[in-house]
């Protein structure tokens, strides 16, 4: 699992597995995309970060409130090619990212100000290792009604990583077998599939997909026993 020490002292070239230095962004890109983000701020608000994967689970982060929001406009997709984390460039799955249309219910975390930008380089280094996300200001709905400003990773679809088909009989055997530094690819999914029951949420994308996983695990120790 990833910590906080772990990102400060991670090599990004070699701490996630093997990423072609193409791909690779560098210190001084993820500064550049940082200070970007930041200098759209809106009218200098608290800061939120939108959690719908990982971050619900394993923020790092410390935060000054948690929250569930709602996102309007955006779904969940495993519409990334993971070839580093918890997959390879040779055995590569797939991780999960936001597209365009409909909805996702997920975790909004209100930083502190007096760590912001050490919690946002950090939050940079894990999340935009090749920079295939686009970090963008979306207005949330949080369940008590209030809105909040996050800054959401959403998937940039003119990336080289970018997967247009992430039905679940494509992605499932993907998903199945990857695996890397972090681990496997379906416990990640498995994490995901947890946390959202324990918060009583539900989403549509994961309902086949982690049936058609199970079930290519199970067929596959059968085999092997």
């Amino acid at each position: 699992m990833l910590t906080r020490d772990f990102l400060k002292k991670a090599d990004c070239k070699t701490a996630f597995g093997a990423i072609e230095e193409s791909l690779l962004w560098s210190s001084e890109q993820r500064a550049a995309s940082l200070a970007a983000t930041l200098a759209c701020r809106p009218d200098q608000s608290p800061v939120w970060i939108f959690g719908y994967g990982s971050l619900m689970w394993n923020p790092v982060f410390e935060s000054d409130e948690v929250a569930e929001g709602t996102l309007q406009g955006w779904h969940r997709a495993f519409c990334l090619r993971l070839i580093a984390g918890r997959g390879t460039a040779m055995r590569p799955g797939r991780m999960l990212a936001l597209k365009e249309g409909g909805t996702t219910t997920g975790l909004a975390f209100r930083l502190p100000e007096d760590k912001l930008h050490e919690d946002l380089e950090l939050l940079w280094k894990r999340e935009m290792v090749t920079g295939c996300y686009l970090p963008t200001w979306c207005e949330l709905t949080l369940a008590d009604g209030r809105n909040a400003m996050a800054i959401v990773f959403v998937m940039d679809p003119n990336h080289e990583l970018y997967e247009a088909d992430s039905s679940p009989k494509t992605i499932a055997p993907l998903i199945a077998q990857a695996c890397g530094p972090l681990g496997t690819n379906a416990q990640y999914l498995f994490s995901l599939e947890q946390e959202l029951k324990k918060r009583g949420l539900h989403d549509d994308c994961l309902t086949d997909l982690v049936q058609y996983v199970r079930d290519l695990q199970q067929c596959s120790h059968n085999l092997a026993g």
